[in-house]
């Protein structure tokens, strides 16, 4: 099936390929674009000033294969019915050829080689055309002097006192009429920071006289008056309206404006939706505040980041008098309240197939203060298939759970009050609940109660922090076997470390850290470092407070000390997650991801909760294979779980740890600029990774433990290939993961790639003979949304 596809590929790629067959014989495609003699500083930025349609395709060039398999006719392109698939071929126009040679030598002139000239050659052979164009640039032009021509002595004294934090203007530096863009730019924010609300760029112009000896250049910077006044004119701000349209469909022809205004803000709400304080509170355009531009748009962040207004829009007036007061008026188009999303979803991984249905109600103005309300029922199963059985006659996991959260956009501490910030993000405080119901079948019934208060706040655009100082997590479980039989006690010997967590009530309270870098930057195609890291903790309280009262406890004899009758958790669970996004040019990145964590419990613990264990494997892990079903370390559940009836009943639960180390290395680039109206992406990438038990106090097998000395033994290796979808707000992603290397086998056996190539049919039959019903699959097909990472 793979074999008869591949040639498939073969013979559809060979018949698309030459486009040459498809013109006509006075026309040419371009193969080959190359330019000559020019610094390597500029060489890229220069390729960008090639017009479009006489850039030659990659060197696979799919997205032409695709245009000619879809829009040829009779031997020749079509001229009408054009479908939008794939990228014309680059046909040869020497009009334009030498309208990118004329840009070229502009951008190099613009770069300060004054006396550059630019040529283009293009040959001929067989239909296929190469373009060279040959640069002699020169010596570049250098700035001899700078002098500043500013008429109004406060703008000149401003300026001069902090160009210094912006400026790309120095004498000696290479001219570049990019720097003077820049500075014109810096100069009108800058005055616009300080109380010059009419300052703009036309007012700022430049002289530059290059006829000097030895490539030099003076260089004049003028900022000429307002016409017929003496000087620029600072302005402070004056009462600011703040105003709210009745509903989504915007203001009517007339507004009554609210007669009283309290602190020189003049509130009027049509819509009666909204309490005062929580919208004014992000209004920072203050009288009698110095008019700054930054506060303007901090407004405009702010009053968009509440989540309730789909328009904001702020306009100003001048008062009548001679006081020079802006008078901001923001003007707030109410979006939908309240909405009911139903999702759901169709899980499918190797020998697995199941469903979650979910029904989410959120009100983003709950008690009018742009409070976030979110009620969600959900519920999902799992069943087992390709055992000759019905699609969903083999359940043998449900689930079900109920959640809430009220976010609020601030701060809420207390005995604290917490002025909004200017600098970051809108802060939060997150209330949440939940009740999460799991059965496994034949082996144990969770339930789990979740509570928790959450303060987020964002300290930059790139840097976000969570904090959660309350997390009271209270679980009990039951366990489904009948120990009374021998079969029960088998089964309850084979799985003795696993039971002893589900089969346990418990509960936690403790603090939760996460720190974010860069997560702004995850859709840019461009270099950057992102990681976060989480920090989870419980018990410490708790247990100092036992201490402190002289509760005795020996947790090694199961003699526990408890918070309302119950045992609590203590335990530590740092997670780090770091990726280096690396842009290749085009639509090219490569992205290498470390992802580590462990838990570790101590104290009134012995074990870690069975929530907080770790996984591996999955659509965003050691993608070639199914999540939960690597590891730990050698681990081998058809050696150590010899009853299929055991592995039935464990599925999924048995291949946990105490500390995950993965990594991924992915390549990303464009296939098809245009496939059904969106862009196709493609990925390859290897994975590696494993889950391991790092706790001395658990009873779990030998093989599963990490050990440094074996960890060449214990990594699991897969590479794969992946396609990604991108309709510009959803990225549906499709990956096929293949299996290199395979820990739970021992020696050579590990390699598991060599029996694949091999035909791989007779190791497979021996491997879900002894191991059913789990069945081994070297190809690991992944679904999702979104990038992987």
């Amino acid at each position: 099936m793979l074999f008869a596809a591949i040639l498939l590929f073969i013979l559809v790629f060979g018949a698309g390929c030459s486009s040459t067959k498809y013109i006509a014989d006075y026309q040419s495609i371009v193969k080959k674009v190359r330019i000559d003699s020019i610094d390597n500083a500029f060489e890229e930025e220069a390729y960008n000033y090639i017009q479009k349609d006489i850039r030659p395709a990659s060197v696979i060039g799919i997205n032409v294969v695709i245009y000619n398999i879809f829009n040829t006719k009779d031997g020749k392109y079509k001229t009408s019915n054009i479908k939008p698939l794939g990228t014309p071929p680059p046909i040869l126009d020497s009009t334009l050829v030498e309208i990118s040679r004329n840009q070229i030598e502009k951008f190099l002139k613009s770069k300060g080689y004054f006396n550059a000239v630019v040529k283009s050659e293009i040959t001929i052979k067989k239909k296929r055309a190469k373009v060279v164009y040959t640069a002699r640039q020169g010596q570049p032009f250098t700035v001899n002097k700078l002098n500043f021509e500013i008429a109004d002595p406060s703008v000149k004294e401003l300026y001069v006192s902090r160009k210094q934090e912006f400026t790309h203007l120095r004498e000696g530096a290479r001219f570049d009429d990019d720097s003077l863009s820049y500075e014109r730019d810096q100069l009108q924010q800058l005055m616009r920071e300080n109380g010059y609300f009419d300052f703009s760029k036309p007012y700022v112009k430049y002289t530059v006289d290059s006829n000097l000896n030895a490539n030099k250049a003076n260089v004049t910077l003028v900022v000429d008056n307002p016409d017929g006044k003496p000087a620029h004119e600072r302005y402070h701000i004056g009462e600011t309206k703040v105003i709210i349209a009745p509903d989504a469909d915007g203001f009517r022809d007339t507004i009554v404006l609210n007669t009283r205004a309290f602190k020189d803000v003049r509130y009027t709400d049509l819509s009666g939706k909204f309490r005062r304080n929580p919208i004014v509170r992000y209004n920072f355009l203050s009288a009698p505040e110095q008019y700054d531009v930054r506060n303007e748009e901090l407004t405009y962040d702010r009053m968009y980041e509440l989540n309730v207004f789909k328009n904001v829009k702020i306009e100003y007036s001048k008062a009548g008098d001679s006081s020079k007061l802006v008078l901001p008026s923001i003007y707030l188009i109410p979006q939908k309240i309240m909405s009911n999303r139903v999702e759901g979803e169709v899980p499918f991984n190797g020998g697995t197939v199941g469903f979650n249905l979910s029904n989410t109600y959120s009100n983003n103005n709950l008690f009018r203060g742009a409070e976030r309300f979110e009620f969600q029922v959900k519920g999902g199963l799992q069943s087992r298939i390709g055992q000759g059985s019905g699609l969903f006659s083999d359940i043998y996991q449900r689930d079900f759970s109920l959640s809430a959260n009220l976010s609020v956009p601030r701060l809420m501490l207390p005995l604290i009050t917490a002025r909004p910030g200017r600098r970051g993000g809108m802060p939060h405080t997150i209330f949440s609940t939940s009740y999460v119901y799991a059965l496994q079948k034949e082996a144990f019934r969770r339930r789990v109660f979740l509570n928790s208060v959450t303060y987020e706040f964002v300290e930059s655009k790139s840097r976000y922090h969570s904090v959660t100082p309350f997390n009271l997590e209270y679980r009990f479980g039951n366990l489904l076997l009948d120990t009374s039989t021998v079969f029960g006690r088998q089964q309850f010997e084979a799985n003795r470390y696993t039971i002893n967590l589900l089969d346990r009530r418990n509960i936690t309270l403790g603090i939760k850290y996460a720190y974010s870098l860069n997560a702004n930057r995850l859709l840019e195609n461009s270099s950057f470092v992102y990681m976060r890291a989480n920090m989870d903790m419980a018990g410490n309280m708790l247990q100092l407070a036992s201490k402190i009262g002289g509760a005795a406890s020996n947790p090694k004899q199961e003699d526990y000390a408890t918070l309302f009758g119950l045992p609590f958790n203590q335990y530590l669970r740092p997670e780090v997650d770091l990726r280096w996004y690396k842009y290749l040019g085009g639509e090219r990145q490569l992205v290498t991801r470390l992802n580590a964590g462990i838990g570790y419990a101590y104290g009134n613990s012995i074990v870690l909760p069975f929530e907080k264990l770790f996984f591996a494997g999955g659509a965003s892990g050691v993608r070639a294979w199914q999540a939960r079903t690597l590891g730990p370390g050698n681990y081998n559940r058809g050696q150590r779980i010899a009853d299929e009836n055991s592995r039935k009943a464990f599925y999924g639960l048995d291949q946990l740890g105490d500390m995950r180390i993965e990594a991924n290395l992915e390549y990303r680039y464009k296939l098809l600029n245009r496939f059904f109206g969106a862009k196709l992406k493609g990925a390859v990438f290897l994975d590696a990774g494993n889950i391991w038990n790092a706790s001395s106090n658990s009873s779990a097998y030998s093989e599963t433990y990490f050990d440094v000395k074996k960890l060449g033994k214990q990594i699991a290796l897969g590479t794969g290939m992946g396609f990604r979808y991108d309709v510009q707000y959803f990225v549906f992603r499709f990956d096929m993961g293949l299996k290199l290397k395979d820990p739970q086998f021992s020696g050579s056996d590990q390699w598991v790639i060599s029996k694949f190539l091999s035909g791989g049919k007779a190791f497979r039959d021996a491997y879900d003979k002894a191991n059913s019903p789990d069945r081994y699959r070297f190809l690991q097909y992944n679904f999702g949304i979104g990038m992987p990472f």
